[in-house]
């Protein structure tokens, strides 16, 4: 069954109070009186230097580049994290149970693709990534990572979270109430389903995905939900580079191509990151995504 609702006024977070934290952060993510900062840097090459590059992989090669959250912003994200930890324990959110850990591994995290997002939104496709109606789609969004943290980030765009468990969609309208964001859809529904509803498919100027699945079947999750001319951003680890060899042709077969693989740096426990971008050129057969439960169970 498909639902969807569209979150409150922005109004609406006024009333709950923020507990103002000292969190203790990494060099890339500093909260403080005055101002929380991402900083994702990409380093010379999207690939390790262990790793030779693909065929057809592209540079990866911008400077730092920082963020900056007003405080509005960072007290959004404070009661995000409030609540995710106060749902956690009553229902399977997250592994981690420590507020620092959540800010490292999760919100940094999710922070840390925005930067190459926005870079590679702006030079390959038209109109620019600040525009007010870029409209991102986050698949599988679970805990509203990272959909949620890059709406309080960018609340000039437009969000939609899709995720197919109810309890999950439960938490978050909660948050998206809690926190005040009046630019985030919740869809509950499976990938597959929403992918072929007229309503969707090819609605999205960008399709963003962490923590969901291997890339092939990432692909044919996310790649029918993105307009021709926009981007599939899926944030892997720090070693995609069996699962982006392995993708190539679902992502050719779905209409889209590797644009490059992008590595930023997080200084959760599990170090660097790697933000795989693939330019859609190409309308998706319609036969793409197939049924439910297919794509994972033979993939492209």
């Amino acid at each position: 069954m498909l639902c969807s609702r569209f979150a409150l006024p922005s109004l609406h977070c006024h009333f709950f109070p923020l507990l103002r934290r000292s969190w203790s952060f990494t060099a890339s993510l500093r909260l403080n009186t005055s101002s929380l900062t991402a900083v994702s840097t990409a380093s010379s090459s999207p690939i390790s230097k262990s790793h030779s590059r693909a065929p057809g992989e592209g540079d990866c090669t911008p400077p730092s580049t920082s963020l900056t959250l007003s405080p509005h912003q960072r007290d959004q994200i404070s009661l995000y994290v409030d609540a995710l930890l106060q749902w956690n324990q009553k229902m399977n959110l997250t592994a981690v149970k420590d507020e620092s850990e959540v800010m490292t591994r999760h919100v940094e995290d999710s922070l840390a693709i925005l930067p190459p997002l926005k870079r590679a939104y702006s030079t390959k496709c038209s109109g620019s990534p600040y525009s007010d109606d870029l409209s991102l789609v986050d698949v599988g969004s679970g805990a509203g990572l990272p959909g949620l943290i890059l709406a309080i980030a960018c609340p000039g765009w437009k969000f939609t979270l899709l995720e197919s468990m109810r309890k999950r969609c439960a938490f978050l309208e909660h948050v998206i109430e809690l926190v005040g964001l009046s630019n985030v859809n919740i869809v509950c529904d499976r990938a597959e389903n929403v992918g072929q509803s007229p309503d969707f498919r090819e609605g999205f100027d960008v399709a963003v995905a962490r923590a969901v699945a291997e890339l092939r079947i990432l692909a044919e999750y996310c790649v029918p939900l993105v307009r021709v001319g926009g981007l599939f951003v899926a944030a892997k680890g720090n070693d995609p580079q069996d699962e982006i060899k392995n993708a190539k042709k679902a992502v050719h077969l779905l209409g889209a191509s590797i644009l490059e693989s992008c590595t930023v740096e997080s200084h959760g426990p599990f170090g660097q990151r790697t933000a795989v971008i693939c330019f859609k050129d190409r309308a998706t057969p319609r036969k793409y995504p197939r049924h439910p439960g297919i794509p994972s169970k033979l993939p492209l």
